[in-house]
């Protein structure tokens, strides 16, 4: 189903006892959690999943957990999002915090509320797209809830394991290091300049928005290699950034000649009059990794992007852009922006 023509339908918007007419209403909550948890695969380290009051699992090392909402139309819309997108945005969204960690998949579950008119095919597709992003994550699902909402509310909570290691925090940052990006930067913020436009294309910028690439696996492996601090880039690469510069009482240092401005990205700059690398600093939502290594450790397949320093006399900890502060935006605030 193309994006633009996603949205909710209304009761009584198809004819009555078609299939596609059939809302979520017309299931018992068992039966409506029947639809999500058929069949799903488990693994070892699950020893009781969907069906008890709660799920039992082995982990190996620390137990990591994070949880994060996705709220319709604050985090997606139906008009632009499939249902399918949906539930990979989900998933993707919430196991990108553990690689950020440097911890392996273990297990999730998901707490979906809706409004009862919503079409049960909308369900399936969502349960789809979870499994299929669960499945590219390494995560297994097992369990979750359901409840009447008046608006499409996900909740996705993961548990990862560290496997021996520390988890990667970010107060791990030191002066001396160099600062690196696994993944996409300003692909999404693209996507939604284009899309809040009432516009489709490019289609690789507006994918981007509706489902982020995450890459899975890359933040243990950074990990392996020695990263002291590491998040996942959701609000924007400087003000993700400014968390680790905080925590760690540093100042970070970006050089725009080494920030990755990708053709997509060009094109929405161009066609909306935007600073491209107003979207690479500032936009949010592609979930790659920005972690800190020791020079000549930085893994294979990660960007350097600059170095860190130590705060001088009198200085806050920040992020600066070409050692200045940068005068556009920072990235995204839920309740300031």
């Amino acid at each position: 189903m193309d994006a633009t023509t996603a949205g909710r339908p209304g009761p009584g918007s198809t004819n009555p006892g078609t299939p596609q007419s059939r809302t979520v209403s017309e299931l018992s909550e068992f039966s409506l959690i029947d639809q999500v948890t058929r069949d799903l695969p488990s693994a070892p380290a699950v020893s009781v999943g969907p069906g008890d009051d709660a799920a039992v699992h082995l982990v190996n090392g620390s137990a990591v957990t994070s949880t994060d909402l996705l709220v319709e139309g604050v985090h997606f819309r139906t008009e632009w999002s499939t249902a399918e997108q949906v539930g990979r945005k989900a998933v993707a969204a919430n196991v990108a915090d553990l690689e950020a960690m440097g911890a392996t998949p273990v297990a999730m579950v998901v707490a979906l509320g809706m409004p009862a008119d919503t079409p049960l095919a909308w369900l399936r597709e969502f349960s789809t797209g979870v499994r299929e992003e669960a499945a590219r994550a390494g995560i297994t699902i097992v369990g979750g809830d359901t409840t009447r909402a008046r608006d499409i509310t996900v909740c996705v909570t993961v548990t990862g394991e560290t496997q021996g290691r520390q988890p990667v925090l970010r107060n791990g940052a030191r002066p001396g290091q160099v600062v690196a990006v696994r993944g996409r930067l300003g692909w999404a913020a693209a996507g939604l300049a284009v899309l809040g436009r009432g516009f489709r294309s490019p289609r690789a910028a507006v994918d981007a928005q509706r489902v982020p690439q995450v890459p899975y696996g890359a933040g243990r492996k950074a990990a392996e290699a020695g990263a002291s601090a590491m998040l996942d880039v959701s609000d924007g690469l400087l003000a993700d950034l400014g968390h680790v510069a905080e925590a760690s009482q540093v100042v970070i240092d970006l050089d725009t000649a080494r920030l990755p401005v990708d053709d997509p990205v060009r094109a929405v700059a161009a066609a909306t009059g935007k600073d491209p690398l107003e979207l690479v600093l500032g936009g949010g939502e592609d979930h790659a990794l920005a972690a800190c290594f020791d020079p000549g450790q930085v893994p294979e397949g990660w960007l350097e992007l600059g170095r860190i320093r130590e705060c001088a006399p009198g200085e806050a900890p920040t992020v600066l852009v070409d050692s200045q502060q940068w005068a556009g935006p920072r990235g995204w605030d839920h309740f300031t922006s």
